[in-house]
């Protein structure tokens, strides 16, 4: 009774936990954010490249946009934050001909905001006229974070727009070339002003397949595996958990192989698109991992019985194996994270937050369950040895009377 107790409480601590990660996965970042003197928005999106945010209030009477573009993790000075619109609606070209809102960082005193035409990509982002009736252009820096307000008048008729944006170094003055990484040459998609969606082409695929990467194998390696190894290191001290203890281990870390290797496959793929991006650390581990994790599953089918004589080195090379997969998955749940703050900034950090607290209660329960089962185990070899001692006093007693 007391170990389906234990099954239970269990399977309800990871049900909320599991929880949390979805509900802290689905919050939208803009929304938290707060602006100077009180300014608010109708509309915000999280942008999917370079730690931006685009908030927004639109009247489609009159054409009138009011933007706040925030970029985050912006570190130092001497940098240029820009964000644009491509008149013309071409996403394949957005940045020829886009009319671009831009703020350079100096090594002291405000941010400096100007309007700047590009011509071409090749174009330094000089300060000049644009297509768009403006007013209110500002710009901000506090802490990492630099933030455009400006508002501007669209042609009549304007419900969706194709926008840009990036960042880069400051020389002499002068706004630089910016980087070329994935994240800088897809920075840009079209949105719809009314609804708030948008379509990014590649860009966006390649987000949601690192999203989809990510979600799989913390899922799988990160929180899975653990929780197999708790049920089968703790369920199976109890006389009722078997042997549903047994199956409940297998399952769990059955699915946790099965979703793993689609994690650890689309992980590949994601490593052939990004051409240039190599997270070297983070590729060894995934590899190392479903290795060991292929090794168990044939450790499963080759198990030999309870009492065949090499039962003992088969359980040590499990637990070895075992053991070693589960702290190389968690090691690497936090590789990814650091890849993709390398890559996006801080956009992932409430998933981290939240990783990191699953993580945590699983260990706070690892540690409860140990203290209980090890009582469990005294009380039940202390009742043992009582009983053996007063089987053998009976019968030695009976033993001396006989031979009386």
């Amino acid at each position: 009774m007391v170990g389906k107790l234990v099954v239970v409480r269990l399977v309800l601590a990871i049900s909320v936990l599991s929880s949390l990660l979805l509900t802290t996965s689905a919050q939208t970042a803009c929304k938290g954010q707060a602006f100077t003197e009180n300014k608010v928005f109708t509309t915000c999106r999280d942008l999917p490249h370079l730690s931006s945010y685009l908030h927004w209030t639109f009247d489609q009477a009159t054409g009138k946009l009011d933007i706040a573009f925030r970029h985050t993790g912006i570190s130092g000075t001497d940098k240029w934050v820009a964000w644009a619109i491509n008149p013309s609606n071409n996403l394949n070209s957005a940045m020829t001909g886009a009319q671009a809102l831009v703020a350079i960082i100096p090594s002291s005193g405000a941010p400096n905001a100007y309007t700047s035409s590009i011509a071409n990509p090749g174009t330094t982002l000089a300060e000049g006229a644009i297509s768009y009736n403006h007013s209110g252009l500002t710009a901000t820096h506090q802490s990492t974070e630099v933030t455009i307000y400006a508002t501007l008048t669209l042609p009549s008729g304007t419900t969706t727009l194709v926008h840009l944006w990036n960042d880069g170094p400051v020389s002499s003055g002068t706004p630089a070339m910016h980087s070329m990484t994935s994240s800088n040459t897809q920075s840009k998609e079209s949105l719809d002003l009314l609804s708030g969606s948008s379509q990014a082409g590649s860009g966006n695929s390649l987000r949601r397949r690192r999203n989809v990467h990510g979600v799989l194998n913390a899922l799988s390696w990160g929180i899975l595996m653990p929780v197999g190894a708790i049920i089968a290191r703790y369920l199976k001290v109890f006389k009722s958990a078997d042997p549903a203890w047994f199956y409940l281990h297998v399952t769990c870390q059955t699915s946790a192989y099965i979703v793993g290797v689609a994690g650890w496959g689309t992980g590949l793929k994601l490593g052939s698109d990004s051409v240039g991006i190599k997270y070297n650390t983070h590729r060894a581990l995934g590899i190392t991992l479903f290795c060991l994790g292929t090794l168990q599953v044939f450790a499963l089918l080759l198990r030999p019985n309870k009492d065949h004589k090499i039962r003992i080195y088969w359980n040590i090379y499990h637990y070895a194996v075992g053991y070693s997969t589960i702290i190389i998955s968690i090691i690497n749940v936090f590789k990814g994270f650091d890849a993709l703050e390398t890559s996006v900034g801080d956009r992932y950090n409430d998933w981290k937050h939240a990783y990191i607290g699953i993580i945590a209660a699983l260990g706070g329960i690892a540690v409860l369950l140990e203290a209980y089962t090890w009582i469990v185990v005294l009380k039940r070899r202390n009742s043992e040895n009582k009983t053996a001692h007063g089987v053998n006093g009976t019968n030695g007693y009976g033993s001396r009377g006989q031979q009386v």
